[in-house]
């Protein structure tokens, strides 16, 4: 799965390059990353004793902007996965038109085999090993699977030990440390956006259709959230511990209800619950993938019922799904698109801390959606231009603008 992370993305990159007439010394100084980070992390378990993890960080590409991408406390922190993730971030942030490049990185360790207070010192130890090597015009790291808002709020507060008070070090900060109102439910509510752009592309709004969710952990239960109180008929979910039907549509708010209350979607009584694999090939019209990478592959692409599908994972659909979806008529919009509300909304909290002026929700929402359907519509004009699918649209679009910024600043001197 992780080397195939690293090489689908790849190959999505090369064959953008190729779409666009890239030189082969730009294309090969593009994938190169700008720098990778490898630390030592020792620290004094609760009973005294001490142990060691490996951190790091993977730097892609600075020719935007200040680097940008998530931190992850996962026991299998993988180089290659780690390395797709930093490059997707640097497209992903091109086809939003932030001024930021990308970059990933993480501890790996098991986040739920850790006291807070392990994990405290584990992310202090971490943040002394690289805060030279991050910052506010340098990179700026956010949350990722095991870290949240509290691990920012630490890896900002060690950070300013060394360097005073900096807000705009990480974002996904908690409110009362210059965290963004709407960023909590910001990737979620830009799948939303960016599903209704596409829908009105074929004269359809989100009432009234159908879709299937798989993954209800934030992303897909904001997803589902802003849906059904748009009136579309959420007929689908699953998550880790199962899944949920309803032909005639879930009641979602209640479905949300049940799992903070049993913390699991079995014994939901609004609906009949089957197997999870048979979400991504249930009776809908949209299909929004939320969880892991790889899910469509070309087992289970060819049963698909679904007209669309959103990416909201990162790389859900593997290349070989990618093609038998294309013969079966499916739209797939790509996730370096699809998911990119948070990445944007954090470029908003960053904006907000450095300026030390906070915004509305409203505003930061409303700032959202004009972000999302711009971009929309230069990915349009990217598959008109090149006569080539969403996905290639979405990445002729980012390593164009990545490809142009290096050239400007001069890369061959």
């Amino acid at each position: 799965m992780a080397m195939n992370a690293l090489a689908a993305t790849t190959r999505n990159f090369r064959q953008a390059s190729r779409i666009l007439g890239l030189d082969s010394r730009i294309e090969k100084s593009l994938l190169i990353p700008f720098r990778e980070i490898k630390v030592e992390c020792t620290i004094p378990k609760d009973d005294g004793t001490l142990v060691s993890y490996v951190g790091f960080r993977v730097q892609h590409d600075n020719a935007r902007g200040p680097m940008k991408g998530g931190i992850r406390y996962h026991p299998e922190v993988d180089p290659d996965e780690v390395n797709a993730l930093a490059q997707l971030m640097t497209w992903k942030t091109a086809v939003a038109d932030i001024p930021y490049g990308g970059a990933k990185g993480g501890i790996g360790c098991t986040p739920k085999e850790l006291s807070k207070s392990e994990l405290e010192r584990l992310t202090r130890v971490f943040t002394q090993k690289i805060h030279d090597l991050i910052g506010v015009n340098v990179d700026v790291p956010a949350p990722d699977m095991g870290t949240n808002a509290q691990t920012m709020a630490w890896i900002l507060d060690e950070y300013s030990k060394f360097h005073g008070h900096s807000l705009a070090v990480v974002t996904g900060k908690p409110l009362d440390l210059g965290g963004s109102l709407g960023r909590e439910a910001a990737t979620g509510r830009g799948v939303v956006y960016a599903t209704e752009a596409l829908l009105a592309e074929h004269g359809k709004s989100i009432k009234g259709l159908t879709f299937a969710i798989q993954g209800f952990g934030n992303v897909g239960s904001w997803a589902a959230r802003l849906i059904h109180e748009r009136g579309g008929k959420v007929v689908a979910v699953s998550d880790i511990t199962g899944a949920v039907t309803n032909p005639s549509g879930i009641d979602i708010p209640n479905l949300v209800n049940h799992k903070e209350a049993t913390g699991s979607l079995i014994n939901f009584d609004g609906g009949v619950s089957m197997d999870q694999d048979e979400v991504l090939i249930s009776e809908c019209d949209v299909l929004i993938p939320c969880a892991l990478g790889g899910v469509l592959n070309r087992e289970n692409a060819g049963k698909v019922r679904a007209k669309f599908i959103v990416e909201a994972a990162n790389h859900p659909t593997d290349p070989e799904a990618d093609e038998i979806l294309a013969k079966k008529g499916v739209i797939v919009l790509p996730d370096i698109y699809a998911n990119s509300g948070g990445v944007t909304v954090s470029y908003f909290e960053w904006v907000q801390n450095i300026q030390g002026f906070m915004w509305e929700e409203e505003k930061v929402n409303k700032e959202l959606h004009r972000y999302m359907t711009k971009a929309f519509r230069n990915i349009k004009n990217m598959c008109q231009t090149h006569n080539c699918n969403l996905r290639m649209g979405a990445f002729t679009l980012g390593v164009n603008r990545v490809a142009r910024a290096t050239i400007l600043r001069g890369w061959e001197a």
